[in-house]
């Protein structure tokens, strides 16, 4: 497994998958990709790590419904995270109607705990925001954070020189 860490190509993979991990995200691949540890220049990091953070969005939106139906018939904790993860959808409600792709936009492009794409699509699925409708703001949302993300992770004088 050395190779993941030690190859471009496995370097690559590691940014994609760890971009695609709920809370971690692009928040926390594009920092992991830095020259401090896998030595990806900003401009391969940057957009390995957009698409896989975008990757899951779809089957989020249309299949988290069912999941979660299938969760809280389990007794235990499974329905309790399927509770907890619903109150946070629903408590996003009032901004995401107020603004609309914008607010759902905004949502997924401050790079903070507890936003990204899996949760705008939580939220998108659990609105019954059509995926059609959905899908480009998160995904604008995403690459304004890896945006922000990699300034923040890369420097300034890294993105602009």
């Amino acid at each position: 497994m050395s190779f993941l860490w030690k190859t471009f190509i496995g370097k690559i993979i590691v940014t994609f998958l760890i971009s695609m991990v709920p809370i971690i995200e692009l928040r926390g691949a594009l920092p992991i990709a830095t020259e401090k540890l896998l030595d990806l220049d900003w401009w391969v990091a940057l957009p390995v790590a957009i698409i896989g953070n975008i990757v899951p969005v779809p089957f989020i939106i249309i299949f988290i419904k069912k999941i979660f139906a299938w969760m809280s018939k389990q007794k235990g904790f499974l329905a309790k995270v399927v509770t907890k993860m619903e109150e946070k959808a629903f408590s996003k409600k009032d901004t995401i109607e107020k603004y609309g792709p914008w607010g759902l936009w905004l949502f997924v492009a401050i790079p903070l705990p507890g936003t990204g794409a899996w949760t705008g699509a939580l939220i998108a699925a659990m609105m019954g925001i059509s995926l059609k409708k959905s899908f480009p703001a998160i995904a604008t949302g995403v690459i304004t954070a890896g945006v922000v993300v990699a300034f923040v992770s890369y420097g300034a004088a890294a993105l602009l020189f």
